[in-house]
């Protein structure tokens, strides 16, 4: 395979939840539209292929049934040459979650999308260790992931391996949600996804971050307040009342279009 046929995508369908929606990389003025790494891997993808056509069905909050019902049969319309899926996430947060489960969800996903010769990229989780309360989670998260391997080697997909990642590691990879990428993260993560597919690119997501600066103790403290007001307790809130951060929106582009 020569290099142009290998860089050819012509149509990108791009499947999720806020991950590949793109919270918190907005773009600019644009305060409830964000960007995100797969609208930047679009980008990289489009200087080699002009007529990439790009469409994102991903909704914030969406649980990995809600995007095997409501996203995958939309992207195994739109007839794509490579999707990217990534999903589970936040089913994996909830009490009761069981990765056997959703990998019987996940890996009847990709069968349907592997079905119309599109090539599929997966994404594992990253790893929870250092996240507060990340313990709670990281041993089904562990067992989510190797599921997911498993289903890669099976049907045929390439896999952005994130557990193993330490330069996601830096807090100034996250947004002060402390659950979304920053736009330097977003940014990293296109050129990471970049990579894999074998798309040449200007810049390495390896690049070492510069020195951080020190802080206090106090700082911290205060910005784990500020933290838990902001977005702890209102997620919380929404739990108890059966609510989503994604309820009522619609994907930010639904039709494969040319960027």
């Amino acid at each position: 395979m020569g290099a142009r046929d290998r860089l050819f995508v012509g149509t990108y369908v791009a499947i999720g939840d806020s991950f590949t929606e793109g919270l918190n990389d907005p773009y600019p003025g644009e305060e409830d539209r964000f960007r995100g790494w797969a609208d930047r891997l679009a980008e990289h993808l489009a200087e080699h292929d002009p007529d990439l056509r790009y469409a994102n069905l991903a909704v914030r909050g969406k649980l990995l049934r809600q995007i095997v019902d409501e996203q995958v049969p939309t992207a195994v319309g739109l007839r794509p040459n490579l999707v990217t899926l990534c999903g589970g996430g936040n089913d994996m947060i909830r009490p009761g979650a069981d990765p056997d489960a959703l990998a019987v969800l996940f890996d009847d996903a990709v069968r349907k999308l592997r079905a119309t010769g599109a090539r599929v990229v997966i994404f594992t989780g990253f790893d929870t260790r250092g996240l507060r309360s990340g313990h709670r989670i990281r041993g089904k998260a562990a067992t989510y992931n190797m599921h997911l391997r498993a289903i890669a080697d099976v049907r045929g997909c390439e896999v952005v391996d994130l557990w193993a990642l330490r330069v996601f590691d830096d807090p100034r990879a996250w947004h002060e949600d402390r659950l979304h990428l920053s736009p330097e993260g977003h940014r990293r993560m296109a050129l990471l996804v970049a990579e894999r597919l074998g798309v040449p690119v200007k810049g390495d997501w390896r690049e070492p971050w510069p020195p951080a600066e020190t802080v206090g103790w106090l700082t911290l403290r205060r910005e784990d307040i500020y933290w838990a007001r902001t977005y702890l307790l209102p997620w919380i809130g929404r739990r108890a009342t059966g609510r989503s951060s994604g309820d009522g929106r619609g994907p930010k582009r639904p039709t494969p279009l040319p960027l």
